[in-house]
């Protein structure tokens, strides 16, 4: 990033290479195979596509995780494809499906938290403040405030009413299907004060970014090594970075179930 600067795209050039190649790493996917990853996860979650394109798209990435999960039955590596391809309670299509969930969310997730996050402390200067002040001492607070703030996952996993009930007023009747908003509950003000505004002071670890209950995100405890690694290191190393472009011209992902920014420009 440093040597093709001294601006730059942050998400081509910092937050998405991060996960991809921690995740690739981990999961013993060739790092090679990145970019098509990438692309085809993006189609996973685009919003407004066609069933068809959705399901080509599952198909795609999961017949390349089923063939890797098949090689690794046959000549395991030290990696979590192979461990879940050695797994006798897992059929190879269970594994593979297993890898693919860690793949997308790996790929996608953590990036647009790292770009997001750092896109929401160049807006709050006095936050960034308090975060170059004591990096070591605040960053586990001020990543889960930012998961909290920003919740890149919009929306939880459907749920189906098992029975007639009625919350707050609404009716839910039995066989409905509800689709929590996880961004509007990290918003709640009778859960957080002054729910609107980012505070790194703030205690924010009861936040439901990562989901609920059983339907937590398998991956979240990797998500937050490696913010509280890569934020540090970014405000570290760039002690004079900002944004590149003014703020309200900075293209949002609105059309994803994963929110965050199509590119982000900074310099330094």
């Amino acid at each position: 990033m440093e040597r093709m600067g001294p601006s730059v795209d942050l998400v081509e050039t910092y937050a998405l290479p991060i996960p991809s190649l921690v995740i690739c790493e981990l999961l013993g996917v060739p790092y090679g195979k990145r970019e098509e990853f990438q692309s085809r996860t993006a189609s996973l979650l685009k919003v407004g596509g066609t069933t068809e394109e959705y399901g080509a798209a599952v198909q795609g990435v999961l017949d390349i995780v089923h063939e890797l999960a098949r090689h690794k039955r046959a000549h395991p590596a030290d990696d979590i494809l192979s461990e879940l391809a050695q797994d006798e309670e897992l059929s190879l299509e269970e594994a593979a499906f297993l890898g693919l969930g860690l793949l997308v969310a790996g790929h996608e997730t953590t990036a647009n938290m790292i770009a997001l996050s750092t896109f929401a402390l160049l807006q709050h200067p006095d936050q960034l403040a308090l975060l170059r002040e004591d990096p070591a001492g605040r960053i586990d607070n001020a990543v889960e405030e930012l998961l909290r703030y920003l919740t890149v996952p919009q929306f939880g996993g459907e749920r189906a009413a098992l029975q007639d009930v009625e919350v707050r007023g609404r009716q839910i009747k039995k066989g409905d299907v509800v689709i929590p908003a996880l961004m509007t509950a990290n918003r709640d003000p009778e859960r957080f004060e002054d729910p609107h505004t980012l505070d790194i002071g703030r205690s924010a670890t009861s936040h439901l970014a990562f989901g609920f209950g059983v339907r937590q995100c398998v991956g979240q405890q990797l998500a937050r090594v490696e913010m509280r690694i890569a934020i540090p290191a970014l405000l570290e190393r760039f002690p004079t970075l900002r944004l590149g472009a003014p703020a309200d011209e900075i293209e949002m992902r609105t059309n994803s179930f994963v929110y965050g920014v199509a590119a982000l420009p900074v310099a330094w």
